[in-house]
């Protein structure tokens, strides 16, 4: 069993009445200590399979078809409080544009302690122990 497996994914955007295939029937399989790369030019799904993926896909975009198995559970069957657990703890993107990855507002301490205390339920204190806030 694949750690990840999408299989036959298609997201769709609807504008104007008319439909959008951005990502149009992707199959692919991740093994558990392997490593995938999505290459492609822009505009050919890459950012949206990811966010298929993550179940981020906002409207007007659509997932319309297909399958996505993690550890052999289809998360397009899990509601979004279920994907709250796994996002970010288990499943995470990394984005190319540092703009959209950090908030330039915020400390960087703060954003990684945030993310260790919503999804390790760390403790302020553990926190202290991990990230150092000044």
């Amino acid at each position: 069993m694949s750690l990840l497996e999408v299989r036959n994914l298609k997201t769709f955007f609807y504008l104007d009445k008319k439909e959008y295939p951005a990502v149009d029937d992707i199959s692919f399989s991740l093994d558990t200590g392997k490593t995938i790369a999505v290459i492609g030019e822009s505009g050919s799904g890459k950012s949206v399979t990811s966010l298929s993926i993550m179940g981020l896909v906002d409207s007007p975009g659509k997932i319309i078809g297909g399958e996505i198995y993690y550890n052999g559970e289809n998360l397009l069957k899990k509601k979004n409080k279920e994907m709250q657990k796994i996002r970010g703890n288990e499943i995470a993107m990394i984005y190319q544009d540092p703009m959209s990855t950090l908030n330039p507002m915020n400390k960087v301490g703060e954003q990684i302690a945030e993310a260790l205390i919503i999804h390790k339920k760390a403790t302020k204190r553990e926190v202290k122990n991990i990230v150092l806030i000044s």
